[in-house]
């Protein structure tokens, strides 16, 4: 079922949502708002047939979903804005960081569907790990949240208590799977490859060892013992990694990520 959507926010990330719910066609360029203080910036979209408008409380009264994608310090200005053009019958559905679902309720007189969903910055290129918690939204309203997200990527709904472990493994991976592949090129030029192929093969292999975990549902495990055979190459440069550290240390970034998110 189509639903008329207000992007509130057409920065990055809202833009990005935008973009990828079009090439998806996932819904109507016509159903979807989206506002921004300079509109010029949003030209392109309103070439696409996507209303474009720099007031927020339009952008909602025609909407039957809202999506909030401002930065975290202009939440309770926005909602104060909006609220009271929110009705029973509209969602609401946030993608800022550290906001809770308990806080964006409290600025709303009335009870609604609130949604908390956390992407990573591969969202731009409809690759996003999205992670969603909810409250007070019916099974088929959790159906459709998790399929608009699932246009721009993959999705786990989740516990809101994890939504801070969500960021660290899912958002911050991003920048630890990232320093991975650099490593690895470094490694590549190292035995002999320039810079752009070394850069290409490693960032494919990745990419490719992921979907084999993503598309067969198997254990990483599962996938390393058929590259490793006895006395060869990989079983020799894994247990050099061990032997460095390098599960241990990952295992400890996380956890140090975690504790700095919990405690600021």
């Amino acid at each position: 079922m189509q639903k008329k959507i207000a992007i509130i926010g057409g920065g990055n990330l809202g833009i990005s949502i935008a973009e990828g719910l079009l090439a998806s066609g996932f819904t109507e360029p016509a159903a979807i708002t989206i506002t921004r203080r300079n509109t010029t910036l949003l030209q392109p979209f309103q070439q696409k047939g996507i209303n474009v408008t720099n007031d927020n409380r339009a952008a909602v009264s025609r909407s039957e979903v809202v999506i909030l994608a401002v930065k975290p310090f202009q939440v309770k200005e926005v909602l104060k804005e909006l609220a009271a053009e929110i009705t029973p019958a509209h969602s609401l559905i946030s993608v800022v960081t550290g906001v809770s679902i308990e806080e964006i309720a409290s600025e709303i007189p009335i009870p609604v569907a609130v949604f908390r969903a956390m992407p990573n910055t591969a969202i731009a290129i409809r690759e996003s790990m999205t992670c969603i918690a909810y409250k007070k939204a019916d099974a088929g309203l959790v159906d459709w949240v998790s399929a608009l997200f699932n246009q721009l990527g993959r999705v786990a709904v989740i516990d809101e208590k994890l939504m801070d472990a969500a960021t660290v493994l899912g958002a911050c991976g991003t920048a630890y799977a990232m320093r991975y592949i650099r490593a690895n090129i470094q490694g590549g030029i190292e035995i002999g490859f320039d810079a752009a192929t070394a850069s290409l093969i490693a960032a494919q292999t990745v990419k490719g060892a992921a979907e084999l975990l993503l598309q067969k549902g198997s254990h990483p495990e599962q996938e390393i013992d058929k590259v490793t055979t006895p006395k060869g190459c990989t079983i020799a440069g894994l247990n050099e990694m061990e032997h460095q550290g390098f599960s241990s240390s990952l295992i400890k970034g996380i956890a140090a990520s975690y504790i700095k998110i919990q405690t600021g």
